[in-house]
Parts: structure tokens; C-alpha cells; sequence
């Protein structure tokens, strides 16, 4: 793209993945255990209201990011790198999963998402507040739940930083995702402050999802940008310092499969951000685990975390939880839970999880196909 952000070509990047590897893998897994009837719909499809579905079908509900046309039609904006839009974004989403969910449990369809749960799995600040409600460990926010004050703008987020004494946080979008739009924010004092994020910033004050992580160092950068998101609703938490490995930053995103913690992958990085696409990289788990447990922590105490911040979502087969080790991997807490967190290309079960030799995909099968074995037992004369 030819469009200038601050004298520099920014690296655009769009939301989910354009080339529907998610949706693939799933049909993958879906043939192998010879289940010819079970698929995904297409958004445009759900969108167009041209969405069919048939008696004993097994759907599962994908996340529209997959899509970079369906990301413009969701979020009406012109370009599917704009940050802008998200919580139009979430109105039309949420109301096209239950759109989905009427018409395919009519059809006697089997959902493997729950559209209430995912609608709050989508609000940062529901999503929040349901896991403080249940004694879930989350990062101090003075945004958690449905009762929050809102924030509409740099004032507000400057006022609840100090009055709860917060000099260190991450900003984020309510209904963000691949940290498109969250701000790692330090503050010293009265006008010093510094902000590290992917938002590129035009010259019009539009802005965009960047694959560049970059710092702002000036009151009036930052202030320009919250303000520009506010209208979309924030979430404000806690800058918790976070564990390393091998001189990065680590935490690690965890698949939870009907209640068991399935899968994990450790994410590094030399930024705030580790998210792969934004420089971050797989680091190893057996290191991960050895640094746990040379702490004289439990490795199973961590993934028992995800699976009590799974729980909180009992209708949905499966959820991703970023899972947020405290610097000496002694303590855990929970950052998000992700209804489609689950695209861990060539990575198989954990050890004594039950999906030992498994995909992230092939297991939520398996689940399904043992939940049908289950219902077929108790109704069984």
C-alpha cells in the first residue's frame, strides 16, 4: 500500500487469517473421523442470510476474521486494516452467531459455540468480569464487568490510571483481537508517557492495524489515538511483569477442550506483544514446564487456571486462554479467553490430556464424538 503513516510506509496487516487455514484444519479432522456431514458455514453466507443447514449437521460457528471481506462488511469501514469500527464490528457479529444458532438448532444442528457465551468471550470487560466472579486470577481492572464506568477518552483513562493506582497498563479495544489496537502504557507524572503498540496513525487520524511494533513517547501521540478508539469502548488492566525465557517476555496460549486443558504453546518476545505476528516466537515448553516446576510450582496448578477460566463458559466445546506466568513462574493469571483460540498449526496434545496425538482440531472432534456416545448411552433403553 501506498499510504504514509508518520513519514514511514506502514506494514498493514488484516485481522485473522485471509487464507482459511482454521477452516481447512477443521474439515481435516472432521473427514478423518469420517464425519462427511460436519462443516462450517461460510460468513458471507451467514451474513447474506443465505446460510442452510441440515438435520444431524455438526456446525461450528468460525470467527469472521478468517475473511478480510467479511471483516469490511462487519466493521463498515473501507479497509480491513482499520482499527476503527470494532464495536459496530461486535453488534452485527454477535447478532449474525445467534442469527446461526436459531436457524441451525431448528434444523437440529449441534453446536460446538454458544452465542451468548461467545458474545461475552468478545467484550473484554464481560469477559473480565465473569472470571473475577469466579474466582478466576485476573489483572486489577477498574473496567471489569457490566457495572464499569465507561471510558471516552486519554482523560478518563489518565484519571482511573491514577486513581487506582495503575502507573503501569495495558489499553485495550472491548472487542479488539491479534492486539490490533492495545496500548502498553507507562506513566511518571504529569505528561510523561509512553506508549508501545501496533497502531500506525495517518495523517487524517485514521488508524491502522500494523505489523510493526512502535513506541509513543508524547502525551499528545497517545492521547490522539485513545480518543480515536474510545467511541469503540476500552478495557483497562493492569500491567502485570510477566516471566522470561531466554531473555523474553513469555506467556503461553492455552486450548481448552470440553474442560481439559489440550494443547499449549509458549509465546515469546522482546516487546509487550507476544503475539507471532508481531515479531513474537514459539518458545519451548518443556522449558516452560522446568521453570515452573524448578520454582516449585505445579505445572498441573497452571493448567488447572485455564481450565477454571474455561469453565466459566460451560456451553462452549472449546476456548483459548492466554495464560499470564508472574515473573519467578510461581503465579498464574488469565489475560482473555478466546472463542476461536484454537489455530495451533502441527501441534498435538499434551501429555496425559487425552488428546495425546491430536490436533486442536481433531480433538474438539473426538470430544464431539464422545459427547454423542454419552447421550446415545443415557437415552439407550
Amino acid at each position: 500500500m501506498s499510504r504514509s503513516v508518520n513519514s514511514a510506509p506502514p506494514r498493514l496487516a488484516v485481522v485473522g487469517n485471509p487464507g482459511n487455514r482454521r477452516v481447512s484444519l477443521f474439515h481435516d479432522a472432521v473427514r478423518a473421523a469420517g464425519l462427511p456431514r460436519a462443516r462450517t458455514v461460510s460468513w458471507l453466507e451467514v451474513l447474506g442470510k443465505d446460510a442452510v443447514f441440515l438435520p444431524g449437521e455438526t456446525v461450528r460457528i468460525d470467527s469472521p476474521g478468517e475473511d478480510a471481506e467479511v471483516e469490511r462488511l462487519l466493521r463498515g469501514v473501507d479497509d480491513p486494516t482499520r482499527v476503527e469500527g470494532s464495536a459496530r464490528w461486535y453488534a452485527g457479529f454477535t447478532s449474525a452467531v445467534r442469527d446461526v444458532a436459531r436457524a441451525a438448532t431448528a434444523a437440529g444442528a449441534v453446536l460446538l459455540d454458544d452465542p451468548e457465551d461467545i458474545a461475552v468471550m468478545f467484550d473484554k470487560r464481560l469477559c473480565h468480569g465473569v472470571m473475577e466472579a469466579a474466582g478466576v486470577p485476573v489483572p486489577a481492572s477498574p473496567t471489569s464487568g457490566p457495572m464499569a464506568p465507561a471510558v471516552r477518552g486519554w482523560a478518563d483513562v489518565r484519571d482511573l490510571m491514577a486513581g487506582h493506582r495503575m502507573p503501569r497498563v495495558f489499553l485495550k479495544p472491548a472487542h479488539g483481537s491479534s492486539a490490533s489496537g492495545v496500548l502498553a502504557l507507562e506513566t511518571a507524572g504529569r505528561g510523561r508517557v509512553r506508549a508501545t503498540t501496533s497502531v500506525e496513525r495517518d495523517e487524517e487520524g485514521r488508524l491502522f492495524n500494523s505489523l510493526r511494533v512502535r513506541r509513543c513517547t508524547t502525551e499528545r501521540e497517545v492521547a490522539a489515538i485513545v480518543d480515536t478508539l474510545a467511541p469503540d469502548g476500552l478495557h483497562i488492566e493492569r500491567w502485570l511483569p510477566k516471566a522470561s525465557l531466554r531473555g523474553r517476555v513469555a506467556d503461553l496460549r492455552v486450548v481448552v477442550v470440553a474442560g481439559r486443558a489440550t494443547h499449549a504453546v509458549v509465546r515469546t518476545s522482546r516487546s509487550p506483544m507476544t503475539n507471532l505476528h508481531l515479531g513474537g516466537a514459539r518458545g519451548d515448553l518443556d522449558e516452560a514446564r522446568a521453570a515452573v516446576e524448578a520454582a516449585g510450582a505445579d505445572w498441573s496448578e497452571a493448567l488447572a487456571v485455564c481450565e477454571r477460566a474455561a469453565a466459566c463458559f460451560p456451553d462452549t466445546l472449546c476456548v483459548g486462554v492466554d495464560l499470564l506466568p508472574a515473573t519467578g513462574w510461581r503465579r498464574f493469571s488469565v489475560g482473555e479467553v478466546n472463542a476461536f483460540g484454537d489455530l495451533l498449526p502441527r501441534l498435538t496434545g499434551l501429555p496425559g490430556s487425552g488428546a495425546e496425538g491430536l490436533d486442536t482440531y481433531a480433538a474438539q472432534v473426538a470430544a464431539v464424538l464422545d459427547r454423542a456416545r454419552n447421550d446415545r448411552a443415557v437415552t439407550a433403553p
